[in-house]
């Protein structure tokens, strides 16, 4: 079988190779395979994709976008983005989002890139009418409505499941989302969720609305000389993200010149479903004058976590909860026990090529913060009150744009970092980025480019680079040398590591592309070995993959992947590898996606990951891990201008394990379906 379906895959891409059809409907999936070269780690990806979607769902103006919100959409270099606003400035407010394909150095792969992401509005809609006026005129509000669940009965749903493990709520997660926004006015929502196991009810005391989880937010924007007032939940993003780091700052592992810089894009509203990396309160920025600006924000949340003696009037906090899942007695009894109050400004001045700004951060929490001491952990922060000061500077010159932040948290460390990236030709992109962090540095809301999950014990270099042959045949790669001087989770020694990542672009029509690529990270890890504590080796993690996405007809697609790896510990080798082929068919108001995937790996070492596509704004990216058979069939129903519906079923069947999961979602048997409905509703 494994056989006939790599042949099956050299056998269609050679079929392709021809072909130059129509392109289909815009593939988020494609995007987020050059944006994510790297999918194998524990990062939240459905919270990457579903800002992706965000992005698309809240197309950018033209005539209004700044060159921070470009940045930020992670398609285009700084050549390019200098080229859009020579365009615009000589040629006046843009008409079309078609007049980009005039603008000099902008080839078609580049207005195909940035197309989905931006639109044109008429200005006069805007000045002509009040702010009441627009927001019941607007035609970009939408409500979403989502049920999924689990078909077979998982061990917390069980009646004669032990207390410690029962859920107590129902098995369907649910998940209701409006929003209203316009660019640069307002933006108006709410998000409201419930896991599966979660119980639905209504006790304020308790912080319960219904719903588990509940965001809301209203923003308007540049009244006069008040440019921005949000009321409700919100991120902030400014610097590098040392001390204030939204969640669209993707990690090192991904695309290897555009997302290496952080852009500078203030407060932001809040919708999504992590329910710890926000702000609660007010935020806003006021110009004091054209190019001087004040940013401030007052919070006030509530974390869950482990009290040592609750109730006690000298408890202490042992750890945070970051799952957010609130089923069991246990969790249910950690919700919400740990309240955050956050206070902050910054101080920017702004110019066309300048941007540089001091940031202040205060924390404070209401119970001590002590946690267990470990070896690694012995400079994990302790207290109720953290302090956070900064600088960043950003500066554009031509081609290059030069990106950098240092901050100190006060009576312990630091953290610096600082990098160049931008076009040497109409060819060649570079990009380079140092940092060094303080293993006493602490910032609770850092999103900064790093090794490590957190801005903390890490010094290291990273080089990236693209070069494109032509518009068919491009190469790029990045290589990072980085040191960890003391111990880190998992590592219990200073340790130096480094990473490299090659990969191979081919695109013979605007229908077909394939990409070969390679990944090696090589850093030391403990080894398990009950004789000797704390023993080490050195892991060398390998990873690759073949891809290739074609159209046979502007209503027909395919993606056919393989993915490998390796794992080198200690003289040992573990082996991965998954076989998937996609389809997709568009006919009339439908649309089918369909996968089916082979996989078998050693060792949850050699897990892959794989974006399959979902129902709009949710995003799933299992673990292959084991062996087994994974497929899903994902359909979509335009049922009118106003109404889309969405249908999803996903299967797994393993042939290595009598039982799925563990704890509470442990599931008998060696199969697991899952079923998700969506509708939207635009209005």
């Amino acid at each position: 079988m494994k056989k006939v379906f790599i042949a099956g895959f050299a056998f269609t891409c050679f079929l392709s190779f021809g072909q130059d059809f129509p392109r289909t409907d815009f593939n988020l999936e494609k995007l987020a395979d050059e944006i994510f070269p790297i999918q194998d780690l524990d990062l939240n990806y459905e919270e990457l994709y579903e800002n992706l979607a965000q992005l698309l769902s809240r197309p950018l103006d033209l005539n209004e976008i700044t060159r921070e919100q470009m940045r930020s959409l992670f398609v285009i270099n700084e050549e390019e983005i200098n080229s859009f606003f020579k365009f615009r400035e000589a040629l006046g407010p843009l008409l079309s989002v078609y007049e980009l394909q005039s603008i000099p150095g902008w080839g078609r792969g580049t207005f195909d890139k940035i197309i989905p992401f931006v639109t044109v509005v008429d200005s006069q809609s805007k000045l002509n009418s009040s702010l009441l006026h627009r927001i019941g005129q607007e035609e970009n509000a939408y409500l979403l409505i989502r049920v999924e669940r689990a078909m077979e009965t998982k061990k917390g749903f069980k009646p004669e499941t032990d207390s410690s493990q029962k859920y107590q709520g129902s098995p369907e997660k649910l998940y209701l989302r409006y929003r209203i926004a316009r660019m640069n006015d307002f933006s108006l929502g709410f998000t409201a969720e419930k896991d599966a196991g979660e119980p639905m009810n209504w006790s304020p005391s308790k912080k319960k609305y219904g719903f588990d989880y509940l965001s809301m937010h209203a923003q308007v924007l540049n009244k006069g000389k008040l440019k921005n007032l949000i009321l409700g939940d919100y991120q902030a993003q400014f610097g590098q993200g040392l001390i204030f780091g939204s969640v669209f700052g993707f990690g090192k592992n991904s695309e290897t010149i555009t997302t290496v810089r952080r852009s500078n894009l203030g407060f932001l509203p809040y919708t999504s479903l992590n329910e710890n990396l926000f702000f609660r309160g007010v935020a806003g920025t006021y110009a004091l004058s054209n190019n001087i600006f004040i940013h401030g924000f007052a919070s006030h949340t509530f974390k869950d976590g482990f009290i040592n003696d609750p109730g006690e009037e000298n408890s202490f906090i042992t750890a945070f909860s970051t799952s957010g899942l609130h089923r069991t007695q246990k969790e249910i009894q950690n919700r919400k026990q740990i309240g955050e109050t956050d206070l902050g400004g910054v101080l920017q001045f702004k110019n066309q090529s300048l941007d540089a700004g001091v940031i202040f951060n205060q924390t404070d929490f209401t119970k001590l913060l002590l946690i267990k001491p470990n070896p690694y952990n012995q400079f994990a922060f302790q207290g109720s009150r953290n302090l956070n000061a900064g600088l960043y500077l950003n500066y554009s010159f031509a081609n290059f744009t030069f990106f950098s932040e240092v901050a100190q948290t006060m009576q312990h460390g630091n953290a610096v970092t600082a990098g160049l990236l931008g076009s040497i030709s109409r060819k060649a992109e570079l990009s380079l980025l140092y940092r060094n962090f303080s293993k006493d540095f602490y910032s609770f809301t850092a999103n900064a480019f790093s090794e490590n999950t957190q801005p903390q014990n890490e010094i290291g270099f990273y080089w990236g680079w693209k070069y494109v042959f032509n518009r068919r045949y491009s190469l790029s790669g990045y290589a990072d040398l980085f040191r960890f001087p003391w111990l880190r989770y998992r590592g219990y020694a200073p340790s130096e590591g480094s990473e490299w990542l090659l990969r191979f672009n081919y695109s013979p029509s605007r229908n077909v592309t394939f990409f070969i690529q390679g990944r090696e990270e090589s850093k030391i890890r403990n080894l398990s070995d009950e004789t000797i504590l704390y023993q080490y080796a050195i892991g060398v993690k390998r990873n690759y993959w073949i891809n290739c996405d074609y159209a046979v007809t502007r209503h027909l697609a395919f993606k056919t992947r393989a993915q490998f790896s390796t794992y080198d510990l200690g003289g040992k080798t573990t082996r991965g590898f998954t076989l998937v082929q996609d389809m997709n068919i568009t006919i009339n108001r439908w649309l089918f996606s369909m996968r089916y995937a082979l996989f078998d790996t050693d060792n949850y070492d050699n897990r892959l990951y794989l974006y399959e596509r979902d129902v709009w704004l949710a995003y799933s990216f299992p673990a292959y891990d084991g062996k087994g058979v994974r497929n899903y069939v994902l359909i979509q129903y335009k049922l009118s201008q106003k109404i889309d519906l969405w249908f999803r079923w996903s299967h797994v069947r393993y042939t290595d394990r009598a039982e799925i999961g563990s704890g509470g979602d442990t599931i008998e048997g060696n199969t697991r379906n899952d079923v998700k409905f969506q509708a939207r509703i635009r209005f």
